[in-house]
């Protein structure tokens, strides 16, 4: 199964007691893999930051997320239900380790679409960076 969604990310950045908003609506693939897992991708573009990117969220249940960027700017992000990974992250200025603990994954994505919440912290060698949220509604 693969069809063509419009895809609505509201990421919510949170230092100390400042949080920024910021929210993106794309189109987008939605498609099962063999595994039951749901992917999602989608071209980046100057408003992220990462124009010549292509990001893929992997959704495997409630508790595991890979977060794919390739391109410009490749990264790999695994969120995984109350557990740290050391991830690496690439921007158009260069690359870095950070290690990513994710609290909360709600994960209700199907074929037909449906919605994700993502909640984790940030941290580059072991100090932190900030606390992070991120919704995602595929129509």
């Amino acid at each position: 199964m693969e069809k063509e969604v419009i895809i609505n990310l509201t990421s919510i950045n949170t230092v100390d007691s400042e949080s920024t908003k910021t929210e993106l609506s794309t189109e987008g693939i939605l498609k099962q893999l063999d595994s039951g897992a749901f992917e999602l991708s989608y071209e980046e573009s100057e408003v992220t930051g990462f124009k010549g990117s292509t990001t893929f969220l992997t959704f495997n249940g409630d508790n595991l997320v890979n977060l794919k960027r390739t391109g410009t700017a490749p990264s790999n992000l695994i969120l995984e239900t109350n557990k740290k990974h050391h991830c690496h992250y690439g921007t158009p200025y260069g690359d870095f380790t950070m290690g990513i603990f994710t609290h909360c994954i709600d994960n209700k994505i199907n074929s037909d679409g449906g919605e994700a919440y993502l909640k984790y912290t940030v941290d580059i060698n072991s100090s932190y960076v900030s606390d992070n949220e991120i919704f995602i509604k595929i129509n």
